[in-house]
C-alpha cells in the first residue's frame, strides 16, 4: 500500500516550523526531510522518526514500536526507526519537539559515519 498524498502532506505542513521541509519517495514509501537530512519515513501513512541510543528511550517510554519489515527470505528487521505518537499529527509544537529528536538522532548518526574519500581521477 502506497501513502496517499493528503497524508504526506499533512506531515510536511505540521514540519515547517521545525525547518525546510521536504518529502521524497523511497521504498515504497517517503523520506522525510529537514534542511536536507533524513528525519522520518512514512509508510503505509504511518510516520516514523529515526532515533538513536540518546532519543529511543523517549519513544519506548511512549510506548511506541519501531518500524519493522520482512525480506525475501523471511527475517524480519528492525529499524531505528519508531512510530511518531498521535500528538505529533495534531500539534505543530508537538511535531517540532519530535522532530527536534529525529534531526538530533540524524545529525549524530551522520557524524559517526566515516568520510568517504574520492577517487583519484586518472590523468
Amino acid at each position: 500500500m502506497a501513502n496517499t498524498p493528503g497524508f504526506v502532506e499533512h506531515i510536511l505542513e505540521l514540519a515547517a516550523p521545525a525547518g525546510r521541509a521536504a518529502a521524497h519517495p523511497m521504498f515504497g514509501g517517503h523520506g522525510v526531510y529537514v534542511d536536507g537530512t533524513i528525519v522520518a519515513i512514512v509508510i503505509d501513512d504511518v510516520l516514523y522518526f529515526k532515533t538513536d541510543e540518546r532519543t529511543r528511550p523517549a519513544f519506548v517510554d511512549a510506548g511506541l514500536e519501531s518500524f519493522r519489515y520482512e525480506s525475501k527470505d523471511g527475517a524480519v528487521h528492525t529499524t531505528s526507526y519508531f512510530r511518531a505518537p498521535d500528538e505529533a499529527l495534531e500539534s505543530p509544537p508537538a511535531m517540532k519537539e519530535w522532530l527536534r529528536r529525529a534531526l538530533e538522532a540524524a545529525l549524530r548518526s551522520a557524524a559517526r559515519k566515516p568520510r568517504k574519500e574520492s577517487k583519484k581521477r586518472r590523468s
